[in-house]
């Protein structure tokens, strides 16, 4: 809304386009010389092109000499290299009046359309579908700048903000999620696949088809249909899961389930695959199993990599084995160098992973151990999520960026965790203080990104644009903000996971957290067939939900080896995470060693046994 810059754009598009036109209509009344336009395009950010809202400002009256010119200044911040993907025009178009009444009358074609498609989403917000009457209320933000408070709310397409078709679709997927387990669902026959595609309506032929053809299995003619093929399946997915679904037991899938799921409502895990998939059930039902296989199968996520964490890496970085103890040696010094830390939330409530590349050098760690301290870091991270904030913020420090700090495999690794393994887990990359060389590289990179991806990344020169997505309280001393807290590694403190060892009572817990998911497993059953009692069921469902949400946690310590930020005091006993400040209470969960900013050292330990 400052008339005075040359680069007036919004930084977000997740407002949609009614916070565009609320926006126009604040900025028109405040000049009477200037008309503001809105428009959807690609905004040339210093090194990236992402895509933003803008206002295209125009005088009221006849282009004369200096509003022409005035007008040119603006213009590049809506011009793109790629001319098919924007709405903006170049400045020498503009010179021309008759070109600049053109000019003008597309861009107000392309508000209109903003205001039309805005009508009908507030209008779609007050539907209610009459099988079940969702009572949450549609997510209502009004951020003049990026980044307005957004805890306590509830976005689109999350656990309780749905729309019809969006419940509908999530009850579908449970049904095939439930089948390829072994859970049959009241009322349907096995041998007949669910309609997965995009309408949820099957015809009597593809019906038929399906009966000839089985559960899951698709033939050429289904594949044709489109509607229900990922034509973006980059990453070999739908041929895993065949072979997942021809050779793994049901039961082991089942358990990989409810194993990924930990302290999430497993709703809101389906629906991360449906808004991956763009809500396309099979597709979804492909991510989802294939994601299980991977973690089962190839990573080995609970059963190793955060079972054993940096406790077992402090053992085996002394075996004999020299394999073993180099790949523990690795993962620690990463760990000890700090070459990425969780630490503090975004002004979204969003957790922030720093990642300071110039620690980075190409060969000294092995690639297997990249792997490991990435998956390691990024489950970490989630446990870290709440409700309402379940996305993550990543922050690149790119200060002292050098070519030897760059090494393609550890990113192309993470942008397949992220894409392929993490979906709907990434709300914003910040590439902070990137030097002229990186432009280049990023030309590469952005070409491995999905678009929705790629368009989560922002460059930050100063802290002046960080802070237009971060508190300056919430920036670390070291990125020229206001909040002292710096990285230091705790090494694993002796007994830290002795309740790992005690099996009668990590026994007892899964017992208690397997006889949940039976009942959430048969609560659901009834929810996806009973039409008429739906919004009662869904109530239980999400009681159910939150008995395995604590459940898990006081499964936790049984399951997963303590972590750097168990020792600090970030993650607490029972869930609890505490960013900033001390307890503020006697009774609150306490940190396992001493740290500035979570809380204060145990009775039982002294600063003297701290390195």
């Amino acid at each position: 809304s400052d008339l005075s810059r040359e680069d007036i754009t919004l930084r977000d598009l997740e407002s949609t386009s009614h916070h565009v036109v609320k926006r126009f209509g604040e900025i028109k009344s405040r000049s009477s010389d200037w008309d503001a336009v809105p428009a959807v395009g690609w905004h040339c950010q210093k090194r990236n092109v992402v895509p933003s809202a803008h206002f295209l400002f125009r005088p009221v009256g006849p282009p004369i000499q200096n509003s022409t010119r005035r007008t040119a200044r603006i213009l590049p911040n809506l011009s793109s290299s790629n001319s098919s993907k924007a709405y903006a025009l170049s400045p020498q178009i503009l010179r021309s009046s008759t070109a600049y009444t053109l000019t003008a009358l597309i861009l107000v074609f392309v508000s209109s359309t903003l205001l039309v498609a805005s009508s009908r989403y507030l209008e779609g917000a007050n539907v209610e579908s009459e099988d079940h009457k969702m009572t949450a209320d549609r997510i209502q933000v009004d951020r003049s700048t990026y980044g307005g408070t957004m805890t306590g709310s509830v976005l689109p397409g999350r656990p309780g903000n749905l729309t019809a078709d969006q419940d509908a679709k999530l009850r579908e997927l449970w049904t095939a999620t439930l089948r390829v387990f072994g859970v049959q669902t009241k009322g349907q026959s096995p041998d007949v696949e669910e309609e997965q595609s995009g309408s949820g309506t099957a015809t009597p032929d593809k019906q038929a088809k399906k009966k000839k053809h089985g559960m899951f299995r698709r033939n050429k003619e289904d594949a044709d249909d489109g509607a229900s093929t990922d034509q973006n399946d980059k990453y070999g997915q739908s041929k895993e899961f065949q072979q997942v679904l021809a050779a793994e037991n049901p039961e082991n899938l089942r358990k990989a389930f409810w194993s990924m799921v930990k302290h999430d409502h497993p709703d809101a895990l389906l629906l991360r695959f449906l808004r991956a998939r763009k809500w396309n059930v099979h597709n979804a039902l492909v991510m989802l199993i294939a994601t299980m296989n991977w973690r089962m199968k190839e990573v080995h996520v609970d059963d190793d990599v955060m079972k054993n964490g940096e406790g077992r890496a402090l053992i085996d970085s002394t075996s004999n084995n020299a394999a073993v103890k180099k790949e523990a040696q690795d993962f620690l010094a990463q760990l000890r160098l700090g070459k990425s830390f969780l630490h503090g939330t975004d002004k979204e409530g969003r957790p922030m992973c720093f990642v300071r590349v110039r620690l980075h050098k190409q060969g000294e760690q092995s690639e297997a151990s990249l792997e490991r301290y990435t998956v390691y870091t990024i489950e970490t991270a989630r446990l870290l999520l709440a409700r309402h904030v379940d996305t993550a913020a990543i922050v690149f420090d790119m200060t002292g960026f050098s070519m030897a700090n760059m090494d393609y495999s550890p990113v192309k690794f993470m942008i397949k965790c992220f894409e392929a393994n993490y979906p709907e887990s990434l709300g914003v990359v910040l590439v902070h203080k990137s030097p002229w060389i990186f432009q280049s590289i990023w030309k590469i990179i952005k070409g491995w990104l999905d678009p929705v991806v790629a368009a989560k990344v922002h460059f930050t020169k100063d802290l002046a644009e960080l802070e237009q997505f971060v508190e300056k309280s919430h920036i670390i001393k070291e990125l020229g903000g206001d909040d002292p807290w710096e990285y230091h590694y705790i090494e694993p403190i002796p007994d830290e996971n002795k309740q790992i060892t005690d099996e009668n009572a990590r026994q007892r817990l899964v017992d208690e957290r397997a006889s949940t998911v039976k009942e959430y497993e048969t609560t659901t059953q009834e929810w996806i067939a009973d039409s008429e009692n739906r919004t009662g069921l869904q109530q239980k469902r999400n009681d159910l939900a939150e008995q395995l949400r604590s459940g898990y946690w006081r499964l936790d310590p049984f399951t997963r080896a303590r972590s750097l930020y168990d020792r600090i005091g970030l993650i607490r006993e029972g869930g609890v995470i505490q960013y900033y400040g001390k307890p503020e209470t006697p009774n609150a969960p306490k940190p396992l060693v001493a740290s500035p900013h979570n809380g204060p050292l145990p009775a039982e330990h002294k600063a003297d046994d701290l390195d």
